[in-house]
């Protein structure tokens, strides 16, 4: 029997039918299945965020979903920082600390004090804002920052364009204040968003449109104002980041792109130059230990490395602030947390590291010769320290030698600050009083976090681990370290001043560790100067290579200026000074808190006439109420109305 020939498109043909239907329920569709496999397998359909759906309450939910997809590579980039504050939950002041550090001085073009501006006005009332929303129940924050904000110039416009057009996505009109802020390479916005609605409803706003909604707007409006970028921008952009210490968008790429930390480069991609790039980025991160070559077109990626690059990028940051904040002076800089001794120097600059939750940073010309960038507890008011002030910053958790002082007094488990005082006048203490009055401030903060315990005016009651259980007290109260002011005044203003300064107690004695470089050179030629000061007031007299002061010093320049200025505010208020009295009790309102060369101090009004007595933070809760004082050399106990005595 004969037999044809099969050709090869006879064999096997695929004739492809619709599924038949099962009994029962409808057939899933194959692009379903295909998207439930995937989603099986870890990844996520483009555009949507893993780990949660978008979101299905608030308002803006149209646009944020409009917005994926919609900006292409060709649309200019903006990134915005988003903050959702619970009033309730962020404290009494924070919004007025918020809007005072964000009209800070030196933010603008030309240094100067920054103005908030609103929607019809280039001059908004801060405190009225405030006031608006203080029935809110909360608030939101943003940080609107475009990539050619310096091309834009008119950041006014832009910003009330971007609001316009949220109003429209909100659909209700905004209550917001902004500041703009020029300090910093990439000129930004501010933006504080008051969280009512025009018809006094809860203003609640989609997450994806915070997250999504918003930067879709800014980059429509700035694509509009300065046009697409070109081909020429997106690949400059793209080469500056391959040789960058710090997280980019080349590395979001790359982590986006890979499957168990491998990225695979294999192929003839579209965009050849974005692939070349890839590979260069990836070569630089093989140098940098953070990639390892598996072949000729895989790499390894190390699994801290997006942890690692952000490091790497705010200690960049932080070394730009040290040598901007220096103009030039060479110093070893040491970055936070590096430093395990307590550092003391001037203020060089102060800032924001991060300005969506107002944690502040400190640039400290320290005595020892270096330069420390210190980031302080979120909440630290930067407006207490001004540039060029002498401070001393202690590392968390770290002993104090106060503590173990008091550990060494303690009998019995009772410190008695009488024994103390004893004790350090046999030993010839320079100033014992004051030593004391130290000691003393120590175990009321000790007492208000009940580590110890007062059983008596000068008597307290301390645990036997007293140095471990302080520690884990300072440990506790923040991240960052402890920032005590030490003079509001530079140093140049010390050398000639009348009252006790920070340069007085250097000589005799309390501090060291000066270096013979840097600031601690500065200190050394301004004790000189001092020196020679004290020497024309009859306080200190030369012999020799050495210098003799006067016996209680420090009261006595501290005495002389109470005077001075006492005088002064008499012939002001038309009140009668009257001089705080060994012994005496003083009675009056507390009006307010001055600070002098030797410290800061409350006045006490009596109706009649007034006293000057020193300010302790306990007392500023009592603002105008009235206090009864008893004074004991230098130190002084409060009687608080209704309130059981606090000896400070």
């Amino acid at each position: 029997m004969a037999t044809r020939k099969e050709s090869d498109g006879d064999r096997f043909r695929v004739r492809p039918a619709a599924p038949k239907s099962r009994a029962g329920s409808r057939p899933e569709r194959f692009v379903s299945q295909v998207l439930k496999e995937v989603s099986k397998a870890g990844a996520k359909a483009s555009g949507q965020r893993a780990g949660r759906p978008a979101s299905t309450f608030g308002r803006g939910r149209v646009a944020a979903g409009m917005a994926v997809g919609r900006l292409g590579v060709h649309a200019r980039r903006v990134v915005i920082k988003a903050r959702f504050v619970v009033l309730r939950k962020a404290g009494a002041n924070s919004v007025s600390t918020h809007l005072r550090y964000i009209e800070r001085d030196g933010v603008t073009r030309d240094g100067q004090r920054g103005q908030a501006y609103g929607a019809d006005t280039d001059a908004a009332d801060l405190k009225a804002c405030e006031e608006r929303g203080r029935r809110d129940r909360h608030q939101f924050r943003f940080i609107v920052s475009a990539e050619d904000a310096v091309d834009l110039e008119d950041l006014h416009g832009f910003t009330r364009q971007l609001m316009q057009r949220m109003a429209v996505d909100l659909e209700t009109s905004l209550d917001w204040v902004a500041v703009d802020h020029w300090n910093t390479d990439n000129p930004h916005t501010h933006i504080v968003l008051n969280g009512r609605t025009a018809g006094k409803e809860d203003l609640v706003i989609a997450p994806d449109y915070m997250a999504h909604g918003m930067r879709m707007r800014a980059s429509e409006i700035a694509t509009e104002w300065l046009g697409p970028r070109t081909e020429a921008e997106i690949r400059q952009s793209l080469q500056r980041e391959v040789g960058q210490q710090r997280l980019t968008g080349l590395d979001r790429a790359l982590l986006r792109q890979a499957v168990a930390d491998t990225v695979d480069l294999t192929g003839q991609p579209e965009d050849r130059q974005r692939q070349n790039l890839l590979r260069a980025r990836l070569q630089r991160l093989e140098a940098m230990a953070l990639a390892e070559r598996v072949d000729a077109n895989r790499w390894r990626l190390a699994p801290d490395m997006e942890s690692t690059l952000t490091a790497m990028g705010e200690r960049e940051d932080a070394l730009d602030t040290i040598r901007r904040a220096l103009k030039g002076q060479q110093r070893e800089c040491l970055l936070d947390g590096a430093s395990i001794t307590p550092v003391i120097g001037r203020i060089a600059a102060k800032g924001l590291a991060d300005e969506l939750h107002d944690r502040g940073y400190l640039v400290v010309d320290g005595i020892d010769g270096r330069a420390h960038y210190l980031k302080l507890p979120r909440g630290a008011d930067l407006s207490a320290l001004p540039v060029g002030s002498i401070v001393e910053a202690r590392p968390p958790g770290r002993e104090r030698t106060v503590d173990r002082t008091i550990a060494a007094v303690v009998q019995d488990g009772i410190y008695q600050s009488v024994d103390h005082l004893a004790r350090l006048e046999h030993a010839a203490d320079r100033d014992p009083q004051a030593t004391v009055d130290v000691h003393v401030r120590r175990l009321e903060a000790l007492r208000r976090s009940g580590v110890v315990a007062r059983v008596a005016d000068g008597v307290w009651q301390v645990p036997p681990d007293l140095v471990e259980k302080a520690r884990q007290h300072d440990a506790q109260r923040g991240s960052g370290p402890t920032i005590e002011l030490r003079s509001h005044l530079p140093i140049d203003q010390q050398v000639r001043a009348i009252g006790a300064t920070w340069l007085d107690r250097q000589l005799i004695g309390e501090g060291g560790g000066l270096a013979v470089q840097g600031f601690g050179a500065q200190v050394r030629d301004a004790m000189h100067g001092r020196a020679d000061f004290l020497v024309e007031q009859g306080l200190a007299e030369r012999r020799g290579q050495r210098m003799a002061f006067s016996r209680n010093l420090l009261a006595t320049l501290r005495d002389r200026e109470l005077s001075a200025v006492g005088k002064s505010l008499q012939d002001q208020t038309g009140k009668t000074y009257r001089p705080m009295q060994d012994g005496a009790r003083i009675s009056g309102v507390y009006r307010q808190s001055i600070q002098f060369v030797s410290g800061r101090f409350a006045m006490l009004d009596d109706g009649v006439g007034f006293s000057l007595v020193p300010w302790r933070p306990v007392i500023e809760q009592r603002l105008g109420q009235r206090i009864s004082v008893m004074v004991r050399g230098s130190s002084v106990t409060f009687q608080l109305m209704r309130q059981r005595e606090m000896s400070m």
